[in-house]
């Protein structure tokens, strides 16, 4: 879930940058320090945006730069629990693939992609069905349901799970397919293509 954040911390601007704005110093600085961070209690720290800074600073003995108080917003991701999200996915690999949701990737294992025997084509950047013949490949487009996420206090990358095995999760044409299922209709997997172009 993607959300905005009001921050406050305490900036040091180093006096190479005191001919710059104090706001345009203090926003270099806090986006060097914020941006692309993962905070256990934020998530994925994306953007810092309006920073309001007090003019009046301090100076500490033997260091030449100010001390200022800065209250700032950021824009920040947390994928939650149970939380339904849109993706893309950006690599196939052997146990499954990487999909793209907001400004990280989250794993979708093959496990956790339907209920049919499974081959993930690594070459060709395909998931292949045995039964039912559905693809998956890089580009794809999914709904997801967030099933794991771990933003561990050292955590460089956080990871999350995903699963498709619920009704109504998958790509386009297999949700389709299910709300035809349930009303009743015989649909055709080809037919529901060909409807979309």
């Amino acid at each position: 879930m993607f959300s905005v954040s009001t921050l406050i911390d305490i900036v040091r601007i180093p006096p190479s940058l005191f001919g710059s704005t104090l706001k345009k110093a203090a926003e270099s600085i806090l986006k060097s320090k914020y941006e692309s961070m993962i905070n256990q209690e934020l998530g994925y720290i994306i953007m810092v945006m309006d920073a309001k800074v007090e003019p009046m600073g301090k100076m500490i003995p033997g260091d030449g730069g100010t001390f200022h108080r800065v209250e700032f917003q950021a824009l920040t991701f947390y994928p939650k629990l149970q939380e339904i999200v849109q993706g893309e996915i950006v690599d196939i690999t052997d146990f499954g693939a990487f999909v793209r949701i907001g400004p990280t990737d989250a794993l979708l294992h093959l496990s956790q992609v339907m209920d049919d025997y499974l081959k993930s084509d690594v070459a060709s950047g395909m998931i292949i069905a045995n039964q039912s013949g559905r693809t998956l490949k890089v580009g794809s487009m999914l709904r997801t349901r967030i099933t794991a996420v771990s933003l561990g206090k050292a955590a460089t990358m956080g990871k999350i799970g995903i699963t498709c095995r619920q009704p109504f999760l998958g790509t386009e044409e297999w949700i389709k397919e299910e709300i035809a299922k349930a009303n009743g209709e015989e649909v055709d997997a080809k037919e529901v293509v060909v409807e979309e172009k």
